[in-house]
């Protein structure tokens, strides 16, 4: 590993350590929506377990949708062999035209690491890929993710390091996200595309896969009217001003993990995109 590379990862590694959970239960802002017999709830209902084998997935999601907020689960992913499996925390609409902000761990074989791939969804289209290679090990601990969602920016943080920006740019006719959403979650099969391009399928030797869950509070604008601009009221934190861009130790932070940790980016995939996408750079 190059130099400069390790000394990026052993500041990540101190600034992203594992995490603590809240006091929130599950059921005061969650319900389990498939998969009911492979759910289990873990420790008094602090923690949720997703599962995983030949029969089913499992999957939960916030009893109400959203407008904009400041979103977070604390996960720890399936360990041993996970090939083809995938673990998934994201913001999503309903319907064929849906919005939705996507955290997918794309699992992998045993020794391999685990790929975190993220995209955005705005009315029905995404194929807005950027995939990474974390700097921890996820299945060893919980971890923080977190998705901020005003009407200037999204971005996608690990640890409380921003790894993801996709700034509001209607100016320019770039389609943003405003439809309400819910949070949902979710353990399921996608050997057919999620390791070596679907040729390493799951190993079901090495079921049950599990996926746990916590820090269940939620920081979020609900959904109550057609008129979005409530929710977009500075009177919510993560609409103030502090939130509309990335500050200088944050822009740090991102282009480190963008150069060390990154391993795909749409915006320079010309054989995919020969004109780019409007909104990159």
């Amino acid at each position: 590993m190059a130099l400069s590379k390790f000394a990026g990862f052993l500041l990540l590694l101190f600034i992203g350590g594992a995490v603590r959970a809240s006091s929130t239960s599950f059921d005061e802002n969650y319900q389990i929506t498939w998969g009911y017999d492979h759910v289990a709830p873990l420790d008094g209902g602090q923690e949720i377990q997703l599962s995983m084998d030949a029969s089913s997935g499992s999957g939960f999601a916030s009893k109400k949708s959203y407008r904009s907020g400041f979103f977070n689960m604390e996960i720890k992913l399936p360990g041993r062999n996970s090939a083809g499996v995938v673990t998934t925390f994201f913001l999503t609409s309903q319907g064929d035209r849906r919005d939705e902000l996507d955290f997918e761990f794309l699992g992998n074989r045993e020794g391999k690491p685990i790929t975190l791939q993220t995209n955005v969804f705005v009315d029905g289209v995404g194929n807005r890929e950027q995939r990474f290679l974390l700097w921890f090990d996820p299945t060893a601990d919980f971890h923080s993710y977190k998705i901020l969602w005003n009407h200037h920016q999204i971005v996608f943080y690990v640890d409380d390091i921003p790894i993801r920006v996709f700034e509001n740019k209607k100016r320019i006719r770039v389609p943003y996200p405003t439809q309400p959403m819910q949070i949902e979650a979710s353990l399921w099969n996608g050997d057919s595309w999620v390791t070596d391009g679907g040729q390493t399928k799951i190993d079901w030797s090495y079921v049950p896969f599990q996926a746990q869950y916590r820090g269940f509070d939620v920081s979020g604008c609900e959904f109550q009217s057609q008129d979005p601009r409530h929710c977009y009221s500075s009177a919510y934190w993560w609409n103030s001003w502090s939130h509309w861009s990335l500050d200088e130790e944050q822009d740090r932070q991102l282009e480190n993990v963008r150069k060390n940790f990154m391993n795909y980016d749409y915006c320079t995939d010309r054989s995919r995109y020969p004109v780019l996408p409007p909104e990159c750079p």
